[in-house]
């Protein structure tokens, strides 16, 4: 389960094989293949605003707005530091050069998201990363700006909490064509955002005890907006968070904090999910009582206590332990360098590592976790959501799994049992939409009437290369529908076998919708009409069995736009598996199920009632 909790929230697109074949990006990187806006003429001092912390100066982007970058949000958590909650940053007098990224947050190396400077699993990134950028309409009178309360959309990038950067996102098009203000944030990462330990409780708050500090961060990173977005022409009454896979996931914890409330005025949930670690599995050893997952925080001490020649093997390790005081134990994991402590971890060949997190502690998410506090109405903030997936999610994970597909010569894809591949990524991902939308918001619905909108991304235009047809081959996979909410298709050299000239115009017309509905939603509370108007109305959820429910989003060449009432439930997917006519055999109903077992979207009893059985269970 621990693989599941990470790859299946995992921020992909495609990975680039060679020019011959595709280009694949990360999902919720899916900008990452440029390198983000770039300083055409150094500063624009008509960019220079003054703020609480003091005055800053940006320039132009690539797409007419202005862009302010690298701005520091709280100090950096390095030494004693190391996990604590974020502490402000020193104001400063003279204009800030705010021209280029902040670092990006520690984490390994991956062609498929993140940092991409240094060969894949090697250790990248910099404690000092907390930082976040600024895009808004170019506005050369800094008063005026003032005075213009747009809406503000604070983006929260994916990468399975292990990896990822704001740096991937260009919110200029965002910003300069539908009048709102984009944020983009950097937050702590894997094992420097969420480790908790009994030693680093000593002298700690109840936030900081948790061990949820990239939750922290982001907390903080909003308190930042609140007290300084106004300079730069956003409304901080009017603040939608929003982010994609691990980056939805986030939106969603942050939508149950107790210390996240009135920090934000809407939600958006692209892909994310609810999975939460009960604390034990954070920090006991793995044969406690309640034991501790592989990687928890005293299984890293153990090993940091070998790797540093304190004791021979974990036994050794075990005893050195026992006889630290508390305090010591935590100056020794405060001492470890970063990157050192980062190699406890296993890098899972993508950059992702498997690690305990998030925490229902208590103080930053709640004791009966993220699906129960939504399902309590004083267990959430009252505001308006959005949730969302993707039609075709898991065939971008199936597509690079060598159960499903060769590899010819390392760049050819060839699918061994098309059925069987098909047939996997539908029940996947509509499992994927009922647990991730179709059942929250059946639970939200009756709550907040008139306040909760789901979605469903269709778009599947994709060329074909070679003979291969990536419109059915990938499809409205994982992370595509990142560039259309961003109106940003700049992917680098390999980006027109993705991106075609023949899909631009039904991209363009997609991607022109979505910004509207998105911003729409940001300006009000509801996509309605769109933000300019006359787009097919987009209405609430409507518990009701007969009423509409959400929003297909689609080219006009295709399905289109419009309200469906379809809706996903585990029994319902389970039951289609049992009786879905199209499985030639018992043997590829059986994979299909087990398949989903295995990532987490089968709970045993259902395995059991499609007539299958754990395959690990015969092991």
């Amino acid at each position: 389960m621990g693989f599941v909790r990470w790859i299946w929230i995992l921020p992909l697109l495609l990975l680039a094989r060679s020019s011959m074949l595709l280009l694949v990006c990360s999902s919720s990187l899916l900008l990452a293949c440029s390198s983000g806006p770039a300083p055409e003429a150094g500063a624009d001092f008509t960019s220079l605003r003054k703020t609480p912390s003091g005055p800053v100066v940006g320039f132009t982007g690539s797409y007419g707005s202005h862009v302010w970058l690298g701005l520091p949000f709280a100090q950096a958590p390095v030494g004693n530091l190391r996990w604590r909650a974020p502490q402000a940053h020193p104001t400063w007098s003279k204009p800030r050069q705010a021209l280029s990224f902040g670092a990006s947050c520690v984490q390994f190396a991956s062609e498929l998201g993140g940092e991409l400077s240094a060969d894949p699993g090697d250790a990248v990134g910099d404690e000092d990363c907390l930082f976040l950028n600024v895009y808004a309409p170019r506005n050369e009178d800094a008063a005026a700006a003032a005075r213009t309360k747009r809406p503000v959309l604070f983006w929260i990038h994916g990468g399975g909490n292990t990896i990822g950067t704001s740096a991937f996102y260009d919110g200029g098009r965002l910003a300069a064509e539908e009048d709102v203000v984009v944020v983009t944030v950097n937050y702590r990462l894997g094992a420097f955002g969420w480790f908790r330990n009994p030693a680093l409780r000593e002298g700690a708050s109840q936030e900081e005890a948790s061990g949820n500090f990239a939750l922290l961060d982001l907390a903080a990173a909003l308190g930042w907006v609140r007290d300084h977005i106004g300079s730069f022409g956003g409304d901080p009454g009017n603040v939608t968070i929003f982010g994609e896979s691990a980056g939805g996931h986030n939106v969603l914890m942050l939508y149950t904090s107790p210390i996240a409330r009135g920090l934000f005025h809407r939600a958006i949930v692209q892909s994310g999910g609810t999975w939460i670690e009960e604390p034990f599995r954070g920090e006991n050893p793995v044969e406690a009582d309640l034991p501790g997952h592989e990687k928890s925080s005293t299984e890293i001490a153990l090993a940091r206590l070998v790797a540093d020649n304190r004791a021979e093997d974990r036994d050794g390790a075990k005893q050195v332990l026992a006889e630290m005081t508390q305090p010591e134990l935590a100056a020794f994991l405060r001492g470890q360098q970063a990157y050192a402590l980062l190699g406890s971890y296993e890098d899972g060949g993508i950059g992702m590592y498997d690690m305990p997190k998030p925490f229902a502690d208590g103080v930053v998410l709640p004791e009966d976790g993220i699906r129960g506090a939504l399902e309590r109405p004083d267990g959430h903030a009252d505001v308006p959501i959005m949730l969302g997936t993707n039609r075709d999610e898991d065939k971008l994970f199936l597509f690079f799994d060598p159960e499903y597909v060769d590899l010819w010569f390392g760049i050819w894809p060839v699918v061994k049992d098309e059925e069987r591949y098909l047939l996997t990524a539908e029940y996947m991902a509509r499992r994927w939409k009922a647990s991730g939308v179709d059942e929250l918001a059946e639970i939200l619905a009756p709550q907040q009437p008139g306040r909760v909108f789901g979605y469903r991304f269709d778009w599947d235009e994709e060329p074909t290369l070679f003979g291969k047809n990536l419109g059915q081959l990938l499809g409205a996979a994982h992370g595509f529908e990142i560039p259309f909410v961003f109106g940003h298709w700049e992917l680098g050299p390999q980006g027109g076998l993705l991106f075609d000239e023949e899909n631009l115009p039904s991209r363009e017309a997609l991607s022109a919708t979505m910004r509207s509905y998105w911003t729409e939603f940001a300006k009000t509370g509801a996509p309605g009409l769109g933000r300019q108007g006359g787009l097919p109305a987009w209405t609430a959820w409507d518990p009701d069995e007969a009423g509409d429910k959400w929003m297909r989003l689609d080219s006009l060449a295709d399905d289109g736009l419009g309200m469906a009432r379809e809706l996903e439930t585990a029994a319902g997917i389970v039951q289609d598996l049992q009786t879905d006519t199209r499985f030639t055999d018992p043997a590829t109903r059986c994979e299909v199920a087990e398949a989903m077992f295995a990532w987490g979207n089968l709970e045993p009893d259902q395995l059991e009632a499609v007539g299958c059985s754990d395959p690990a269970a015969s092991d």
